[in-house]
This record gives structure tokens, C-alpha cells and sequence, in this order.
């Protein structure tokens, strides 16, 4: 909790959003923050790809059919959604809600698109642009990785290109030049966003 306010409610929970190009490290960021900031509350992603055998729904992800996902657009249920490589990704208004009308920070892990959209929902949270020293050094980082086709890998760094150009819109910057260096630069960030009421 963060408090209460004078009458008595509690005060709104902060919203934080992390975003990054694939083979940025963001997942292990967040990973390591999470680890390091139990009171934070991890936004759980609506999903319509196929659940992994160590995943839990509900835990992991929430897994959806592809015609429960579309349904729940037209419902408008999400903050935002997007499809990416085939499957559908979104975060429910819900989730968001309900934690932090309880006093809950919530952390989410969301492409570069879903963060702008939150923000026009949610004008007070707070968006993390995780970034690569460079295009090129991000190039060798995807390389390394192996897990696509030269068809997916040329997609993977077109999009990278684009979200590289919004970087302009996040409240912050950090550059993944050197990993131990970008967690604790997210962290410090972090506790300033949830410790604000005692600055």
C-alpha cells in the first residue's frame, strides 16, 4: 500500500509500464526488479498463443482462444492490445483497476505501442523505454539469439527500428549498454516512481 489519503481512501496505486525492442533484456530487467520490489504487482497478459508446459494460466498468462480475445476487444475490456507474429497480446482494464484502486503498484511488461496507448488511458503512469547502445549492437544481440528465420529476423529488426523512434514519447530512458548497470539504473527509477509521496 502507499498510504491513504485524508479521508480515509487509499491512495491510488502507481502505474509503471516497461518497454523495449526484442534482445534488449527487458525480460531480465524486469525479472530482477520484481525480485528486488515485493510490492509490486505484475500485470498478467491476455494471450491467444498456445501455453507453454511450465506456464500457469492466471499466473503466467491468462490463455484465450483467439475468438475470446477478439470478443473481449469489442467488449473493450482491454487498455490495450496488439497482434504480434501471429498471436494476440493484451492487458486487461480490470486487472489494472482493481490493483491499483487498492493501493498496488503494478509493473507491466509491454511492447512500445501498448505503453503509449496505457498512457492515454492512464495519463499518470509511468513509461520505461528500455534501449540498445544501437541499432547494429542489437542486430549482433538478435543474431546470437538463433531462434528465428532471416524472414522473422528482418521483421524483428523493422520493428525495432520503429519503436526506436517513439522513444521520445517515455518518461524515461535507460540504455541496456551494460546489464548489471541498466537494472540498477530501472531500479533507482523505480523506487523514486513508489517512494514519491515521501520525497
Amino acid at each position: 500500500m502507499n498510504g491513504e489519503t485524508r479521508n480515509g481512501q487509499p491512495r491510488k496505486g502507481e502505474i509503471i509500464a516497461v518497454s523495449a525492442p526484442s534482445g534488449t533484456g527487458k525480460t531480465t530487467i524486469i525479472k530482477t526488479v520484481l525480485m528486488d520490489f515485493p510490492q509490486l504487482v505484475f500485470s498478467i497478459s491476455a494471450t491467444t498463443r498456445k501455453k507453454r508446459e511450465d506456464e500457469v494460466h492466471g499466473k503466467d498468462y491468462f490463455f484465450l482462444t483467439e475468438d475470446e480475445f477478439k470478443e473481449k476487444i469489442l467488449n473493450n475490456e482491454f487498455v490495450e492490445w496488439e497482434s504480434f507474429f501471429g498471436n494476440y497480446y493484451g492487458t486487461f482494464k480490470s486487472f489494472v483497476n482493481e490493483n491499483i484502486n487498492a493501493g498496488k503498484h503494478i509493473l507491466l511488461d509491454v511492447d512500445v505501442k501498448g505503453a503509449l496507448s496505457l498512457k492515454k488511458i492512464y495519463t499518470e503512469a509511468h513509461l520505461i523505454f528500455i534501449l540498445p547502445p544501437g541499432i547494429e549492437e542489437l542486430r549482433q544481440r538478435l543474431k546470437r539469439r538463433n531462434t528465428e528465420d532471416d524472414e522473422s529476423f528482418k521483421t524483428r529488426i523493422k520493428r525495432a527500428e520503429m519503436e526506436l523512434s517513439l522513444k521520445d514519447h517515455f518518461d524515461y530512458l535507460v540504455i541496456n549498454n551494460e546489464l548489471n548497470k541498466a537494472i540498477e539504473d530501472t531500479k533507482i527509477l523505480i523506487k523514486k516512481i513508489i517512494t514519491k509521496e515521501k520525497n
